[in-house]
Parts: C-alpha cells; sequence; structure tokens
C-alpha cells in the first residue's frame, strides 16, 4: 500500500485518498498525487487544460464579478500579456488599465 505524504498547503499529516484526488481534513486542500511528490512544480494550465506562459494572450470564459468594485468583466473579454504568479491557479493582468488577479480556471488559451 501506498503511503500517502502530508499535506502541501498546511502540512497536515490526516490526508487521505477520496476515490480521485486526496483530501486534508484540516484545512480542505484537495490535490493529485503528482503534487503529494517533492519538488514537484505545479504548472498553470487554462480551462481546456492548456499550458499558460508568460505574456499569452487569452480570453475569459465566463462574466466575473470584480470584489471591491461594481466592474464586471465580461464573457469573451480578450486579455493579452498575462503574467503568471506563484500560485499556479491564478495569473495577474490589466483589464482597462486596472491590476486584476484572474484565476485560470476562468480562462482558455
Amino acid at each position: 500500500m501506498n503511503e500517502i505524504s502530508k499535506c502541501p498547503k498546511c502540512g497536515g499529516e490526516y490526508v487521505y485518498f477520496d476515490g480521485s484526488l486526496y483530501v486534508c481534513p484540516d484545512c480542505a486542500h484537495e490535490f493529485e498525487e503528482a503534487t503529494t511528490a517533492e519538488g514537484s512544480i505545479d504548472v498553470p494550465r487554462d480551462s481546456n487544460g492548456a499550458e499558460l506562459l508568460d505574456g499569452d494572450a487569452v480570453t475569459v470564459i465566463k462574466d466575473l464579478k470584480v470584489k471591491g468594485s461594481s466592474m464586471v468583466i465580461k464573457r469573451g473579454t480578450k486579455v493579452k500579456s498575462i503574467r503568471l504568479t506563484d500560485n499556479a491557479e491564478e495569473v495577474d493582468c490589466k483589464i482597462d488599465g486596472s491590476s486584476i488577479v484572474l484565476k485560470t480556471c476562468f480562462l482558455k488559451k
């Protein structure tokens, strides 16, 4: 039987496998087995699974309300020259002159 490693987010020891993902009951973080290996690097991917790189142009696939503002980013908005962040699930970009962080699950290349 494979030994399950600690949670990569909080370091919790009580991680369990729920059939498709590993789950940490302490912080509710869900992750795949590939992320449990030491030294693994998460690759930012869009909603279709395409790898994202610095400077890519992407399209928003869903209307997004911007927190703390009345601004709404409409579906189909093209975003040029994205910048990757330390978090593989987020990218930094500029829309209408405002610097915004978007989740990669709402983008397509």
